[in-house]
């Protein structure tokens, strides 16, 4: 199986109304510490949807609710339509948690070929390795590999039962450039055949690159969904870099400016409009150069979303 790269598919391409995975109302608590509060979360067939959020914002624990690992204290839990713990819907799921253990002493290939067995048609391990990009290490025991190793070895168990809808917590820690590209190319392929993918991630670009929705979550309340191109337009700034003789101090003071920084040799401003404090810039500062202006990305709007979230209910406390 070779990993081509796949253009992003237009919205007309992207996910049927049927909905695959979904939360309802959902509240889950571990003791005094509520980690997810009413809930309410849908993955439709065919997309890919990448669930961000800061550490301890309540991603993994909806993972592992829609993988039927835990119940919910309230609300409802489906997977195809059903119960997750279904014996049906567990044939039809796969899944890549950043926990877990499985036996060190197994070779590549002997893993494989162990899951393989627990599905009634899963894909050939020659297919699995090939996409996982295992060929060469197949006879390595799991504990010689290092940490992006063993973790492509994680996304091949996911994958070898063939599974309609794939669960992906964090899949590209540890890994380097190269296999990160293998692994999103394979991705992509997976949802070309009519797969469907739900990923956490820190790694902001990869969402970015990726998912045709994304829901950030906060706190453990959903704070924002829709397109990544509807994400960013939630922060609808833009960001200014400039070298310039002025004292950040003076930046600030310019109306419209939201946060300045130094970056290297350079200053970065956000703004919300640009062109008034380019003006600005230029008026009190001849010398200035290496200008650039860009809209804010996913990152900016991510932080915003998170950071309004926490100071809203830290004020409400």
């Amino acid at each position: 199986m070779n990993a081509t790269l796949e253009q992003p598919r237009s919205a007309e391409d992207v996910a049927t109304d049927v909905i695959v995975a979904n939360l309802e109302s959902v509240n889950k608590n571990y003791g005094d510490v509520c980690a997810l509060r009413d809930v309410n979360f849908r993955v439709r067939a065919g997309e890919v949807v990448a669930l961000l959020g800061p550490n301890g914002a309540g991603k993994t624990t909806a993972v592992k609710l829609l993988l039927g690992l835990m119940p919910p204290n309230s609300g409802k839990v489906r997977v195809f339509g059903n119960d997750p713990t279904n014996p049906e819907n567990r044939m039809r799921t796969g899944a890549m948690l950043q926990v877990g253990r499985v036996p060190e002493t197994l070779r590549v290939r002997e893993h494989i070929d162990l899951f393989s067995t627990y599905y009634a048609r899963p894909l050939p391990a020659e297919d699995v390795l090939a996409a996982a990009g295992l060929e060469k290490l197949r006879d390595r025991k799991f504990a010689e590999l290092s940490g992006g190793q063993k973790q492509r070895v994680l996304f091949a168990l996911a994958i070898c039962g063939d599974p309609d809808v794939l669960f992906l917590d964090e899949p590209t820690v540890g890994l380097d450039v190269e296999a990160r590209r293998m692994l999103w190319d394979k991705i992509r392929q997976l949802v070309g055949r009519g797969k469907t993918v739900l990923l956490t991630t820190h790694y902001l670009p990869e969402a970015d690159a990726l998912a045709d929705r994304i829901a950030v979550i906060n706190q453990g309340e959903i704070v924002a969904q829709g397109t990544p191109a509807e994400i960013k337009a939630q922060t609808s700034g833009k960001r200014i870099r400039c070298i310039t003789r002025l004292e950040l101090s003076v930046l600030r003071q310019i109306p419209g400016v939201t946060e300045v920084k130094r970056d290297r040799g350079a200053v970065e401003l956000h703004a919300t409009e640009a062109e008034p404090i380019v003006r600005e810039l230029l008026a009190r500062d001849r010398t200035l150069s290496g200008l650039e202006v860009t809209s804010a990305g996913l990152e900016e709007a991510f932080l915003a979303l998170t950071q309004d979230t926490a100071k809203s209910g830290s004020q409400s406390n």
